[in-house]
């Protein structure tokens, strides 16, 4: 099958094996004409970003780069990048890369025209409206893992190196102009990376279909979202070259983005001080916190998840989902406790108090306390 198509979410989506090509036309399309690429320290020198920065040089576009981006973003990173920008008198910003090249460029962009604290701007009430929109500079984006969404989304989460917690941060302009979806440049994704990328997409489909809030379309994208991560995932894990598999896990992250509108939980609520405080990878983190998130919303949930099963042809309904995720998690290479991500127990009472102060809390079917909080995260170890 060939996968292709041009797309609006009301983001602009070109999605299709090699169209990262079309990189000038998008900067064009969203107003950029002196792009700072903004990625991570590992994507830096890979030849995947060379080629992309080659193909900005040849549009005369310039080469900036910005790459000085942790595994999981820290305000310092994000300075850095603010600092970048400026200095380099760039109009606009390519996230490119996974999870934290895609939040980190998000929030360069968003940042390099307030004169307020990032802090200020975080996901709670209406914060997102003390920010001068007028001064958001314009975002291409360009994934090179399957599983966060960023692409597709209005928030990006940063990390607070003194305090070692994380925060996400909303506001509407942050949501990219234009998303260039190329599988050839996940083609060279670890089968590590490749999972946990994965799973990641589908921890927000499940997070997704579980929350109790009404939004119907974010309900069937989920759905749907698991179906093509249980089909696909496995192939693309098996061999990083199948390119409808990549393609796929492509279409899958941005649904699973998509539908975490509806709102998020425990696992994300659990998963974010874990990365923050052991700076663990975040999609492997949530599939390892999964199968103990499913047991505890069990009966807030099993008559939905039988739906699930049966529309994943897995059978025993809720039992059997849950039995099937972990043993997906096990073809995956996953880890089944958190201490092997090396986090460490004598820090629960700590995790729990920042979960619980997550914004993700609020998604979760059954009602999330520090006390049963501190029983997951004990469960997970």
């Amino acid at each position: 099958m060939t996968l292709t198509g041009n797309w609006s979410y009301p983001t602009a989506i070109r999605f299709g094996a090699g169209r990262i090509k079309e990189l000038p036309d998008a900067c064009i399309q969203a107003g950029i004409k002196r792009p700072l690429l903004v990625t991570d320290r590992g994507l830096a020198e890979l030849p995947i970003t060379r080629a992309t920065l080659d193909v900005m040089d040849g549009a005369g576009l310039g080469r900036g780069l910005f790459a000085e981006v942790d595994p999981n973003p820290t305000e310092r990173n994000l300075a850095a990048g603010v600092e970048a920008y400026k200095a380099g008198g760039h109009d606009g910003v390519i996230a490119f890369g996974g999870g934290s090249g895609l939040d980190l460029g998000k929030l360069v962009a968003f940042m390099a025209g307030q004169t307020r604290p990032v802090w200020d701007f975080e996901d709670i009430g209406d914060w997102w409206t003390r920010a001068n929109a007028d001064a958001i500079a314009p975002i291409v984006a360009v994934p090179t893992t399957a599983g966060t969404g960023a692409e597709v989304g209005r928030a990006s989460v940063v990390t607070n190196p003194d305090t070692h917690v994380k925060k996400i941060i909303f506001h509407p302009r942050i949501l990219p102009s234009v998303v260039i979806c190329d599988p050839e440049l996940t083609v060279g994704m670890p089968s590590p990376i490749t999972a946990g990328t994965g799973l990641d997409a589908f921890a927000h489909c499940v997070e997704a279909f579980s929350s109790p809030h009404y939004h119907p379309m974010s309900q069937g994208i989920a759905l749907e979202g698991m179906r093509l991560v249980k089909d696909y995932l496995p192939r693309a894990y098996a061999d990083g070259s199948d390119i409808e598999a990549r393609g796929q896990m492509m279409s899958a992250a941005m649904m699973g983005a998509t539908a975490f509108q509806k709102g998020l939980g425990a696992i994300h609520a659990m998963s974010h001080p874990i990365g923050a405080v052991f700076n663990t990878h975040h999609g492997t983190t949530n599939a390892v916190c999964m199968p103990a998130v499913l047991a505890f919303n069990a009966d807030s949930i099993r008559g939905r998840f039988d739906r699930v099963a049966a529309y994943l042809d897995i059978d025993g309904g809720f039992e059997g989902f849950t039995s099937f995720v972990q043993a997906f998690n096990d073809q995956m290479g996953i880890p089944r406790k958190l201490s092997d991500l090396g986090a460490t127990p004598d820090r629960i009472d700590e995790l729990a108090e920042m979960a619980i102060q997550d914004p993700s809390c609020g998604g979760n079917p059954v009602e999330l306390t520090v006390e049963n909080l501190k029983g997951l995260f004990r469960s997970c170890m």
